[in-house]
This record gives C-alpha cells, sequence and structure tokens, in this order.
C-alpha cells in the first residue's frame, strides 16, 4: 500500500489551489455534503485528484455513462500511476431484460452478452477493496448501486494460501471460490499437472502456480500473464473468488428450501384467484430452476433469487458496490445535476418491469428484491460527498446547505460566452446574417428551437438558401446524432438545429455561436440551469457569443445574463493580472462526447439500398460471430460508441436470420 500521490505535469492554477484548500479541509471537519460548481475547461478532474491526494481516502467517483466513466478512469489512472485505479461500470456488450407485456401477451427472454474484459475489471475492484488496500479509486456508472453478491461471502470465499496450505486444501478452496479445472489456460479456472497447480484469476493479468511436494506446498510463483515473467515469489498469497455472486453449498441449500415454501404460497395464490395458467406457469419455472440450482449450483435467472442466496429478509435491500468500500470513503458525483436524477429514477423503471413478471407468474414475489438502490438508500450508504457540475440543481445546493466551492477561471484564458438580447422580430433574418459571418471565418453555429418541428422546418429553410444545415433531436437515433456531431467539427456543415442541446460531456471548440429563439419562452430548456448550460456550448472558441431572441428578459434570462457576466469579470481579471492571453481549446475530432480520436479500424459496413438483405443464413451466422468479436474488442478498448454499433448490426442480423 501507498500513500495517494498525483504524478502530473501540470500545477493548480487560477481557481484550482483555493478549492483544493475548501475542499480538503471540508473533508477533515466533517462536513457531509460539498459541491465544487466548476465551469467546462477549468480542470475539475485534476482538483478532484488532488483533493483525493489531500485527504488520503479511499474514493469513488460516480459518473451517470460509461463513456464517461472511461474518460475519467484513463484520466485518474494517469494522476495515479502508482495506486489503485479500478473500473465497475456495467459488463454487458448488449442487455436485453427479462419482461412481459400483458397488452400483446408477448414475453421477452433476457438477452445479454457479457464482456470479459470489462467482468476482470469489476473483479479487480470487488477484490482491491476487500484486500484491505486504502489506495483505491473507483470510477463507476451508476450500474454500482444495482445487487451484487455479499461481501461477507465473498471475503469467506476467498483462497488463503500459505507454507502449511497442502494440495487438497488448495482444490478444495478453489472449488468453493467458483473456479474450475481445465486443460486450456483461461481466466477463472486452474489446471493440475502432477504435483502442480497453476491458476488463472479472472480480476488480474497474471497466473500463480503452486508447486507441491506430495501434499505439502514447495513454492508460490507469480507470472506475467503475456510475457510469461516470473514476477515475484511470495510466501503467502490470497486468491479472490472467481465470480461476485459465489456463495456456499450450504446457503444454496436453505435457499432451496427457503424458494420451495415461497412457491407453494404463490400457487395458493393464484389458485384462489382463478390464475390457473399463472400457477402453473409459476410452479413450472422455478421447479426448473430448483433442479438446476442443486445440480449445478447456478440457473439462467438466479439473481432473481438473490434474496434468499444471500440471506436477506423480504424487501431488505440488495447488497451492492458500495456495501464493498470501507465506513470512511469519499464518493465525487460528477455531472450531478444529471447523475443524481439518474440514481433516482432507476428503482422505479426496474419494478414496473418486474412487477408485470410476478402478477403473470413468470417469477416469485422475491425477483423485486434484485433491484437497485432506492433514492434514500442510496443516500443512507453515503458517507461525504463532494457533488461536481458547473450548474449544480437545487437538491445538490440544498444538500451542501450553502458550502459551494467555485471553479470559474480557466487555465487556458477562455472567456465564458459574451450575451446579447435581441428582438424575436425577423430573429431568422438577423440569426442568417450572423450565420454568413462565421461560415466566412470556418467556425460553427448552434441553434435552438422550442419544438422538434420548428427544428426540421428550420433546417429546411436554410438549406433551400444554401445554408448548410442539419437538424437533431429526440427521435434521431443516438448513433446518428454522434454521426452529426463528428460531421459538425469535420465542417461537413455549418449549423446544427435542435430542441435540447444541454448534452453534458458535448464537446464542440469550433461552435463560436449558440443562437437560442424564442428564448424568453418559459420552461425547463429556457431555466437558469438550463440556459447556462446551452450557452457554455461556446465556452471552448476564443470569439464565443451566444444570442437570445427575446421580447423580454425574463427572470431565467436575466440570472443567466448575470452569472456570465460575473464570470466573464473574474476569468478577465485573471488574465489581466497573470497577462494570459485566451487560447483557443484543440481536440482531435473522435466523437461528439469529447473522446480522442479512435486508431484507424475498418468501419462497420452499411447495406446500400439496392443491395440484396442478405445472402444465406450461414452468412449471417458468420456475420454475426464477427461483429460480437469486433463488439466485444471495442468494448475492451473504452469504445462503447462503436460497440453500441456492432450491437445494433448484430440485432439487425438476427432479425433477418428469424426472417
Amino acid at each position: 500500500m501507498k500513500p495517494f500521490r498525483v504524478i502530473s505535469p501540470f500545477r493548480p492554477t487560477g481557481d484550482q489551489p483555493e478549492a483544493i484548500r475548501q475542499l480538503a479541509e471540508g473533508i477533515r471537519n466533517g462536513l457531509r455534503y460539498q459541491t465544487l460548481m466548476g465551469v467546462t475547461g477549468s480542470g475539475k478532474t485534476f482538483t478532484m485528484a488532488k483533493v483525493i491526494e489531500a485527504v488520503q481516502r479511499p474514493t469513488l467517483v460516480l459518473a451517470h455513462n460509461k463513456t464517461l466513466a472511461a474518460q475519467l478512469y484513463e484520466e485518474f489512472k494517469r494522476f495515479f500511476p502508482h495506486n489503485a485505479v479500478e473500473y465497475f461500470v456495467s459488463y454487458y456488450d448488449y442487455y436485453q431484460p427479462e419482461a412481459y407485456l400483458p397488452v400483446t401477451d408477448t414475453y421477452i427472454e433476457k438477452d445479454l452478452s457479457i464482456n470479459e474484459e470489462i467482468e476482470r475489471f469489476r473483479l479487480s475492484t470487488t477484490s482491491t477493496l476487500l484486500s484491505g488496500r486504502r489506495d483505491v479509486i473507483v470510477v463507476a456508472s451508476v450500474s454500482c448501486i444495482y445487487g451484487i453478491g455479499n461481501p461477507a461471502e465473498f471475503k469467506k470465499n476467498t483462497v488463503e494460501i500459505t507454507a502449511k496450505t497442502s494440495r487438497n486444501q488448495l482444490l478444495s478452496g478453489l472449488v468453493q471460490a467458483l473456479y474450475f479445472r481445465s486443460e486450456i489456460p483461461k481466466a477463472g479456472t486452474f489446471i493440475v499437472k502432477g504435483d502442480t497447480i497453476t491458476v488463472y484469476t479472472p480480476y488480474a493479468n497474471q497466473f500463480y502456480r503452486f508447486s507441491f511436494w506430495g501434499n505439502d506446498l514447495d513454492s508460490i510463483e507469480i507470472y506475467d500473464v503475456e510475457t510469461n515473467k516470473l514476477l515475484d515469489r511470495p510466501e503467502r498469497l490470497l486468491i479472490y473468488p472467481a465470480n461476485v455472486f459465489v456463495t456456499s453449498r450450504n446457503r444454496i441449500e436453505e435457499a432451496v428450501v427457503e424458494i420451495r415454501r415461497d412457491l407453494e404460497k404463490q400457487v395458493e395464490y393464484f389458485t384462489k384467484q382463478g390464475k390457473t395458467l399463472e400457477a402453473t406457469r409459476i410452479r413450472e419455472r422455478t421447479e426448473y430452476d430448483l433442479e438446476m440450482l442443486q445440480e449445478l449450483g447456478y440457473c439462467p435467472g438466479i439473481e432473481n433469487y438473490s434474496r434468499y442466496l444471500d440471506g436477506r429478509p423480504p424487501g431488505s435491500r440488495p447488497f451492492c458496490l458500495l456495501d464493498y468500500f470501507p465506513d470512511d470513503y469519499l464518493m465525487f458525483i460528477d455531472e450531478s445535476h444529471v447523475t443524481v436524477p439518474q440514481v433516482r429514477a432507476m428503482y422505479g423503471g426496474d419494478r414496473s418491469r418486474k412487477l408485470n413478471l410476478v402478477e403473470y407468474g413468470f417469477r416469485l414475489p422475491a425477483a423485486l428484491d434484485n433491484r437497485p438502490l432506492t433514492f434514500d438508500e442510496f443516500e443512507s450508504m453515503q458517507n461525504q460527498v463532494v457533488f461536481v457540475s458547473a450548474t449544480p440543481a437545487e437538491y445538490e445546493l440544498a444538500k451542501s446547505g450553502g458550502v459551494v466551492v467555485e471553479q470559474i477561471v480557466r487555465p487556458t484564458g477562455l472567456l465564458d460566452p459574451e450575451i446579447e438580447v435581441r428582438p424575436t422580430q425577423n430573429q431568422i433574418d438577423d440569426l442568417l446574417e450572423e450565420i454568413r459571418q462565421r461560415v466566412e471565418k470556418d467556425e460553427r453555429v448552434l441553434v435552438t428551437t422550442l419544438t422538434k418541428r420548428m427544428a426540421e422546418e428550420l433546417t429546411k429553410y436554410l438549406e433551400k438558401i444554401d445554408v448548410r444545415a442539419r437538424y437533431i433531436h429526440s427521435d434521431v437515433d443516438t448513433l446518428e446524432r454522434v454521426e452529426i456531431m463528428n460531421d459538425l467539427r469535420r465542417g461537413l456543415f455549418d449549423v446544427l438545429v435542435g430542441v435540447n442541446l444541454l448534452r453534458e460531456g458535448l464537446d464542440l471548440p469550433e461552435v463560436s455561436l449558440v443562437a437560442i429563439l424564442d428564448a424568453d419562452k418559459e420552461g425547463f430548456l429556457h431555466s437558469h440551469r438550463s440556459l447556462i448550460q446551452t450557452i457554455g456550448r461556446a465556452a471552448r472558441h476564443v470569439h464565443g457569443k451566444a444570442i437570445m431572441y427575446a421580447d423580454k428578459i425574463t427572470r431565467s434570462m436575466q440570472a443567466t445574463i448575470d452569472e456570465t457576466n460575473r464570470r466573464r469579470l473574474k476569468q478577465m481579471e485573471y488574465n489581466r493580472r497573470h497577462g494570459i492571453t485566451p487560447t483557443a481549446i484543440s481536440k482531435d475530432i473522435g466523437t461528439a462526447f469529447g473522446e480522442p480520436a479512435p486508431q484507424p479500424k475498418p468501419g462497420v459496413p452499411k447495406r446500400q439500398a439496392d443491395e440484396p438483405l442478405w445472402q444465406s443464413p450461414d452468412e449471417i451466422r458468420k456475420l454475426i460471430r464477427e461483429y460480437t468479436a469486433k463488439m466485444q474488442e471495442s468494448a475492451k478498448a473504452f469504445d462503447f460508441l462503436k460497440a453500441a454499433e456492432y450491437r445494433d448490426r448484430i440485432d439487425a442480423l438476427k432479425k433477418a436470420l428469424e426472417e
């Protein structure tokens, strides 16, 4: 174990030193909630890293999606190369949850594709947390509030090897920890050859070799998986379970008894209601699962029996990643104005789907206890929290009790966009002149409208008068949105029209103008917080400017103008005192969400309009195998957007195969 130490050529500048000092002091003084209000480009991640270094606490960094989590993981890995930086996100490349649609009497079976590399990251996370290390940073998506195995069972099934460990004890322990004997080296397996046992763990790029003399341990060796190079010869070693859902045989037998008891109750309930179909269905499905549990210790959909296997009472919360952290851990919630509402909504969506499964006899009521945390449960498991956002919501501000640390000075010297308010009369003609000026300078423009119809009609009008424009809204497929954003950055068109351009992480340095039509029409997208976010889309350009077309200045508009001017004045004063000339941000064109440009690789082929749909079932199956492999490679490289593109292509192929 080593103390946290940031390795970086950068030093805290601007607002960073004071922000780091205030946040670290607040944590040491026991403040449960604080808020870091940091504008785009001010170095919030570096500030978080320096706070972790200052307080020396195990830390969870929570992000609202895989893409943002991957970016943060890579940044923290660079800042802390000598500490344990872990990555915990959903391990599905593709996931179709089990569901039943009563209206059409359609049962949808669970379908999924697990990414083995991400599963390794997850096991590495739980193993590291339970190892007792204190220098641990876990970057996680909101999937960390979903149920996983009991940490007590996970720890109980950890295999400890010392000089006194016998050959039989090691083999028995490995089987109990869900390792399988194999002849082929593979994660989660062990190979026995004479007096030598080789173990391949699923959580580390190492394998362990144990040499015995009869039943007595002679040596322990650790090798690198890729190079086969000997790394160490320790006297003691811990091997963690191969699966986070590990449980003992005794617990399975007890669970089977409990499941049978609840099955009889549910059958009796359906019978009294006159629902013979549901009674028959739940009995047949559950009896089949019980047979597999008793024979194999596993069954499809085993997570629906997690309450029994964990030994939890009905209605109790599931174990989750937060249970693996020590009591004094620190939590950063990045982009909190998005992440917090997402956490709040997850329980309701999961429960509504499972209620149908229970009501129509597909699952026992215990399936409802396999769920994400409720928001109250999530709050109860927090220790000390720092919310991080450019526009913290009322929840964060209320929780922080006014403890808001500002970080609004950018090291690059870039200013928040200048704001102008212009009348709505002839707003389109005025906008056209502004667009013309930007096009001459090879700069881009974002335009926000009130409705999807307005976005489409305005785009058609602009195209008629030879303005290169595209629109984007909720009906546009996610992957197509990414392509549109990339095309805007490349200059394939100049104006992007949309209803909601508040995509957090949206990084478009080429945009110099944001125009908000009918800005005085109050609503969610014209609230103070939304206006700040929208205007911020032009904050990465030296000539960034925002125009609000309105006939009156609403309270939200005035608050936005006042806050933007305050930030501009502070940045200008900082630039003057330090002799800084604002510098434009240059980023490679990768994805519209700020990811680095991917390495050149073959794109996913797209079918032409005049091309036959598919040739033969065998060719379709071959393509499915090829795209599945590429999807897994993309996810392993953290290119989740490319992985999603392959996943969508696989779905189309599967449908074609069915037809």
